[in-house]
């Protein structure tokens, strides 16, 4: 029988690393807006390091304030993978710090992600590999459990399943399935070449934006020409 609720599934399918790769240098605002502005996570989960974000999803789901589940990860997780942690968005306790965030480095992680706290942020912004957190507080975790590995979590009000690809910037994060990723990379990387045709005519002040008019418009706006009488 299942022990629902404190349990670690030891395997999970990981996307082929070409099509997470195609993702480098794309933007989230990009990817989020070929998605329907859909699977971005809340603004409060924040960029801490200095580096973007890009990799697989390693899902760690805890009791709030303990991160006994977050070091069984460390030990499992392989390179290319983001340690993504379901803290309940509690920032009482912090999940990680430098000695767990530099264990992550060491073995070739590409990130962390936690809706939850982090410690430690002078030198965890100093750091190489990509950290996101809500907040940050000098009181660290329990290590009780319970928890589990590698199942589907929530993280800023996005469903993350295990081996779905993260990508993350300074605008924020969004979740991609790998059945999806090929398509939604097309989108986004036409999306790039017509954002950069319309940053050339933005400069040359060439821009066309009566559309904007054209839209009111069509909503059946009402212009009035005089000024505001209270």
């Amino acid at each position: 029988m299942s022990n629902t609720g404190f349990r670690i599934f030891t395997e999970f399918n990981r996307p082929d690393p070409t099509l997470v790769n195609n993702f480098n240098g794309v933007p989230v605002a990009n990817i989020a807006d070929c998605m329907n502005r859909s699977s971005v996570m809340a603004s409060r989960i924040c960029k801490i390091g200095k580096n973007n974000l890009l990799g697989v999803a390693f899902t760690v789901k805890t009791r709030a304030g303990d991160n006994l589940m977050v070091h069984k990860a460390l030990q499992m997780a392989l390179p290319g993978d983001v340690i993504i942690v379901d803290a309940r968005g509690d920032v009482s306790n912090a999940i990680m710090g430098e000695l767990m965030i530099r264990t992550a480095e060491q073995k070739k992680l590409a990130g962390i992600i936690i809706d939850g706290a982090i410690r430690d942020v002078a030198v965890l912004s100093t750091l190489d590999i990509p950290v996101y957190a809500v907040g940050v507080t000098p009181a660290g975790p329990f290590k009780e459990g319970p928890g589990e590995i590698n199942v589907p979590i929530s993280v800023g009000g996005v469903v993350v399943n295990p081996g779905d690809i993260l990508v993350g910037d300074d605008d924020g994060v969004v979740v991609i399935s790998p059945g999806d990723a090929e398509e939604i990379y097309e989108k986004a990387k036409s999306k790039g070449e017509k954002e950069f045709d319309l940053i050339k005519l933005i400069k040359e002040g060439r821009r066309d934006n009566t559309w904007v008019d054209q839209v009111l418009l069509s909503k059946k706006c009402e212009f009035i020409n005089s000024a505001y009488n209270k």
